[in-house]
């Protein structure tokens, strides 16, 4: 199990990192570091220590020993997204973001991939050097679901919330292990669906007026349905329910004359 922690153990950062300064109004600066526990003996073992916060952490179960982990301000990172080798070697930014990027909720899809949204959520207007997130987060530049290769670091947008859409950005995504489909949530609570093969953008759920929270889709093991968090069949349009969306039949049934190699 690998886990982040905090507190004077971490303030000796690994060699070669230095201290981040705080960025945006939400978290101060601070350090932290990655640590590995073995779950039949409780061995814990020291990873990284880095000079900002770490938030979301996890392994990719297709190649034990690679990890990827998230630089948490509660908002827009400098830098979100880390790639790291569960031994302490191979530290990177997964995805190397600019500044006009705001790059968020990363998820390890298969054994070479992983997902991450880049937003449109903020209107150019209001992103300003001056404001709490900068310049980022806005339709000046591109944006939408990504797909980042983990080995060979290419990276592609494979689809974004259509200019119609009320949902505004890409916000919480997914992606099936054999490579046909990306998920995303919106601002509106809506759930799309990404054909990988065709580039055809889908809606499947929602929208919906409220939410507790946001419905963070993500896949079954066969791509043939998304689990997510909704208040889509509350009664009072609030309150959580965990839902499964099925990949329409017709959807699955589809033959393409390309076709992802093996």
């Amino acid at each position: 199990m690998y886990f982040s922690v905090k507190g004077p153990e971490t303030a000796q950062l690994s060699p070669g990192l230095t201290f981040q300064p705080g960025f945006g109004p939400r978290f101060k600066a601070g350090t932290s570091g990655l640590r590995a526990m073995n779950l039949k003996t409780g061995e814990i073992k020291f990873i990284v220590n880095v000079g900002f916060t770490i938030g979301h952490v996890q392994s990719n179960p297709w190649n034990p020993g690679e990890i990827v982990f998230a630089w948490e301000t509660g908002g827009k990172a400098p830098q979100r997204t880390w790639y790291i080798k569960s031994d302490g070697s191979g530290l990177r930014p997964l995805y190397p973001e600019a500044p006009y990027e705001w790059i968020t909720h990363e998820a390890v899809i298969n054994k070479d991939e992983a997902v991450i949204a880049i937003l449109g959520h903020r209107s150019i207007s209001s992103a300003t050097p001056e404001s709490d997130w900068g310049i980022s987060g806005t339709y000046e530049h591109p944006t939408g679901v990504a797909i980042v290769n983990l080995h060979t670091r290419e990276m592609r947008i494979v689809g974004q919330v259509p200019a119609w859409s009320k949902g505004r950005s890409d916000w919480h995504v997914a992606g099936s292990e054999d490579g046909r489909w990306a998920a995303s949530d919106d601002f509106q609570y809506e759930v799309w669906l990404y054909d990988r093969h065709s580039g055809e953008v889908n809606l499947l759920a929602g929208p919906q007026k409220t939410g507790a929270d946001h419905i963070h889709p993500t896949f079954n093991r066969d791509g043939s349905k998304i689990e997510i968090q909704s208040a889509l069949i509350s009664k009072d349009d609030r309150s959580l329910n965990i839902c499964i969306v099925p990949v329409p039949k017709t959807f699955l049934n589809r033959t393409y004359s390309i076709k992802t190699p093996e």
